[in-house]
């Protein structure tokens, strides 16, 4: 592992969170080492800030595997675990809500969340066919949302046989 990749698994260790190399679900409150959610301050966003699903387009018939590409307007990408102002990192929400509660890291979850904590913009996923939906949430360094939120209008995308 390349230093720069140690000491990003490290930060993201101390603070509790599941970094993109490692997946597995996690909370502030149950990680070990999980900073507590009242030490948590969200980062604020531009009031431009604007993210945004470039592909598919929303209503869009696609076979798998669907290649999705995310756009940014107003900030920057960083990579999780470096904090630089006006940054943050996407997270793709599959199937799901975004989190009620955004003041706490974004939990990874399998086939639902999925962190991008490198700095990617785009995944090439393998969908079920039937009826899908996608949307992004920026997060800061923490995986913790920005305030404003930042986040994508949800796409409806079907996948066919």
């Amino acid at each position: 592992m390349k230093p720069a990749a140690m000491w990003m698994a490290a930060a993201a260790a101390m603070a509790g969170i599941a970094t993109a190399e490692a997946q597995a679900p996690a909370t502030a409150a149950t990680a070990p080492g999980a900073v507590p959610a009242a030490a948590m301050e969200r980062q604020k966003s531009p009031a431009a800030a604007e993210a945004y699903i470039i592909a598919p387009s929303d209503g869009a018939k696609v076979h798998s595997p669907v290649t999705v590409r995310f756009g940014l307007k107003g900030m920057g990408i960083a990579p999780a675990g470096i904090k630089l102002d006006n940054t943050g990192h996407h997270h793709l929400f599959i199937d799901t809500d975004l989190p009620s509660d955004l003041g706490v890291p974004i939990p990874a979850v399998d086939g639902k969340v999925m962190h991008f904590g490198k700095g990617q913009t785009e995944v090439e996923l393998t969908l079920a066919p039937g009826k899908h939906t996608l949307q992004l949430l920026l997060a800061d360094y923490l995986h913790i949302p920005l305030d404003p939120v930042v986040a994508s209008k949800k796409v409806t995308i079907v996948v066919q046989p």
